[in-house]
C-alpha cells in the first residue's frame, strides 16, 4: 500500500483546530450547540479534548466520526508557518489568519480525495487507468501544496468530481475477479441491518447507511465501503481484508475488536482494546 501517513491527523502538531472552527448544532452528533470559532466547552487549556476517552457516552459520536486528514497540522505547521516556538492557541491563530477556515476546509477535502487516490494508484495494475488515477493525484498534490491565497478559494467539489469517476473505474476493476460478486447496496439505507455472517465479499456498499447495523463476522473482504457509514455498526470478527476506500473515521466510529480483520491503512482506536469501543488516552492522542 502506496505511503499515506501525511494523510493521517497528528493532534500533537495541531492546535484542536476541529474543535474551534466548525459550528455544531445539538443532535445525535452532540450534545450542545456551539458557534463557528469558539472553543467547545470540553477543550482544555492544553488544546486537548477532555472527555476524549467518553466522546460518544458524552453525546459527542460526531467527533469520533471525525478526520481531518492531516489538514489540521498541515494548516498550522506548513501553510501559516507556526513551527518556531510552538503555534499560539486555536482562538490567536484565527484572529491572525482570518482565512484559516477556508484554508483548513480546503486541505481536509483535498486531503480526503488524495487518501482515495493514493490507495487506487497503490493498487492497480500498471496500465491506462493506473497513469489517470496517478496523474489526477499529482494534481490535487500539487494544489495541497499551495499557498494559503490560492487554498482559500480552491474548488474541493471540482476536484471530487474528477476524482469520483476515476474511483468508480478503480473499484470496478479491483473487484472484477471476486468470485460471486452480485451484493449492490449503493446509497441504501441499512441501519440496523442483521447481516451476522453476511457473504458481502466484493459488495458495492458506496455511501450506505450502515448506522448500528451488526456485521459481526460478515464477510467484507474487498466490498467497496467509500463513503459508507459505519457509526455504531458492530464488526467483531468481521473480515474487512482488502475492503477498498476504508477511512480511520469510519472505523473508528464503528465498533471493533482483535478480532476484526482490517485493511491495510486505517488502524481504529480500537483495535486491540478490551470493548472494542471507540476510545481515546487522556491526552487526546490515538492509542
Amino acid at each position: 500500500m502506496a505511503d499515506r501517513s501525511a494523510l493521517r491527523a497528528d493532534c500533537g502538531r495541531c492546535v484542536a483546530l476541529c474543535c474551534v472552527l466548525p459550528a455544531f448544532s445539538r443532535s445525535a452528533d452532540f450534545a450542545v450547540d456551539k458557534p463557528a470559532g469558539t472553543p467547545c466547552q470540553n477543550l482544555r487549556d492544553d488544546a486537548r479534548c477532555g472527555i476524549h476517552t467518553r466522546l460518544v457516552a458524552s453525546g459527542f459520536p460526531g467527533c469520533v466520526a471525525f478526520d481531518c486528514f492531516g489538514a489540521g497540522q498541515r494548516a498550522v505547521q506548513v501553510v501559516f508557518g507556526q513551527r518556531p516556538g510552538g503555534p499560539p492557541p486555536p482562538s490567536a491563530l484565527l484572529a491572525q489568519a482570518p482565512d484559516l477556515p477556508e484554508v483548513l476546509n480546503a486541505l481536509r477535502g483535498l486531503h480526503e480525495v488524495l487518501w482515495h487516490l493514493t490507495e487506487a494508484a497503490g493498487l492497480l495494475r500498471p496500465g491506462p487507468l493506473r497513469d489517470e488515477v496517478e496523474a489526477l493525484r499529482g494534481s490535487v498534490a500539487a494544489l495541497a501544496g499551495s499557498g494559503r491565497e490560492e487554498l482559500a478559494h480552491v474548488d474541493v467539489g471540482q476536484q471530487r468530481r474528477a476524482a469520483g469517476p476515476l474511483l468508480e473505474h478503480a473499484s470496478r476493476a479491483l473487484r472484477a475477479d471476486v468470485p460471486g460478486r452480485t451484493a449492490r447496496h449503493r446509497g441504501a439505507d441499512l441501519s440496523g441491518r442483521r447481516w451476522r455472517g453476511a457473504r458481502l465479499r466484493g459488495a458495492d456498499l458506496r455511501g450506505a447507511l450502515l448506522l448500528g447495523a451488526d456485521l459481526r463476522e460478515a464477510d467484507l473482504r474487498r466490498a467497496d465501503l467509500l463513503g459508507a457509514d459505519l457509526r455504531g455498526a458492530d464488526l467483531r470478527g468481521a473480515d474487512l481484508t482488502g475492503a477498498l476506500f476504508v477511512t480511520t473515521a469510519q472505523l473508528d466510529a464503528a465498533r471493533g475488536d482483535a478480532s476484526t480483520r482490517l485493511p491495510d491503512g486505517p488502524l481504529p482506536v480500537w483495535r486491540g482494546l478490551p470493548g472494542g469501543g471507540p476510545h481515546r488516552d487522556t491526552a487526546g492522542q490515538r492509542v
